[in-house]
């Protein structure tokens, strides 16, 4: 069975199986007898998210929206297969990321260009299309209904210009996909998390990554739930160790930006000192090597996004 946590409001987390066990949530959200899911990880999470469905009484049938907080694969690649198993399920995405739901060959193209056409193969599987007509588009300040339940969206670049968060009108509580950073619940200690922002390839950019933060902690939520990993709280202070943090890789790109053919790794070094030492500023009593080991991914990743931002200026 997969890895599901229950919190309040009727929504739970779903772990999408992808890499390792609590790297990337899935949040399913049920307002009465209808339901929806934010953010589908890959084709292989689609029997994880049905098999809690069916553990909940929950049938296809069930499943009005499949909402997108942005379209990077480990978000939307399982987006096509499942909406082939959600018959009455429309699929919601900023407008900049729909024509790649409909047709997502330059969404594919750019996943291999990052990992490598073999390992996207094994990662995602065959990426499907979305019918155009089963597609609703959600600028800011759009926002739809789940058996009544308002739930309006958010444009919040920075991440990604493809990226909306979802302010949850029940709870008042956000859905921030990748904008509101990464906390792994492994770096838990004495009830607080901890938290880093993520500058992966290949849309990071300071300046509107600032304005998303202030957008959400404008909302004032008890909660935000991220994709990597789910429910967060103390929110006005994660919002400053956010901004501190988008300034420091912004900081440490410039500095590196004509380093040359040494530049990826003076990134990579640069991304692991950040982390480590926002670690130890926090208290976190593990070992660097564990702390390392749980943001591997997360480093070589926000490094490749930040080289991608300084060929950008």
């Amino acid at each position: 069975m997969p890895q599901v946590i229950d919190y309040e409001y009727g929504i739970s987390a779903i772990d999408s199986g992808y890499h390792r066990p609590m790297l990337d949530a899935i949040h399913l959200m049920v307002e009465g007898d209808r339901a929806a899911i934010i953010d589908t990880g890959t084709n292989h999470s689609v029997p994880l998210v049905l098999a809690a469905m069916r553990e909940k009484g929950l049938r296809p049938e069930q499943v009005d929206y499949v909402i997108l907080t942005h379209i990077h694969l480990d978000h939307a690649g399982g987006a096509g297969l499942f909406m082939r198993e959600f018959p009455n399920a429309m699929l919601t995405v900023h407008p900049r990321g729909a024509r790649h739901m409909a047709d997502p060959a330059r969404l594919i193209a750019g996943t291999v260009a990052v990992y490598g056409e073999e390992a996207t193969r094994r990662m995602y599987g065959d990426i499907l299309p979305v019918p155009a007509g089963r597609i609703l588009e959600t600028p800011h300040a759009a926002s739809i209904r789940l058996a009544g339940r308002e739930l309006q969206f958010l444009d919040t670049p920075g991440h990604a210009r493809h990226h909306v968060a979802i302010l949850d009108g029940k709870s008042g509580h956000v859905f921030a996909g990748d904008v509101f950073g990464l906390s792994y619940r492994e770096m838990d200690q004495d009830g607080r998390q901890f938290i880093v922002p993520t500058s992966s390839p290949t849309q990071f950019d300071p300046a509107p990554y600032h304005r998303s933060i202030d957008l959400i902690l404008a909302a004032k939520p008890e909660a935000v739930y991220v994709t990597h990993y789910s429910q967060i709280r103390d929110i006005p202070a994660k919002g400053e160790v956010l901004h501190r943090l988008v300034d420091a890789h912004a900081e440490l790109g410039l500095r590196e930006k004509n380093a040359g053919a040494a530049r990826a790794e003076r990134l990579r070094g640069g991304v692991k000192r950040i982390v480590l030492e926002e670690a130890r500023r926090w208290g976190s009593r593990l070992p660097d090597d564990r702390i390392l080991d749980i943001y591997s991914n997360d480093v070589e990743l926000n490094a490749q996004g930040l080289g991608f931002w300084l060929d950008s200026l």
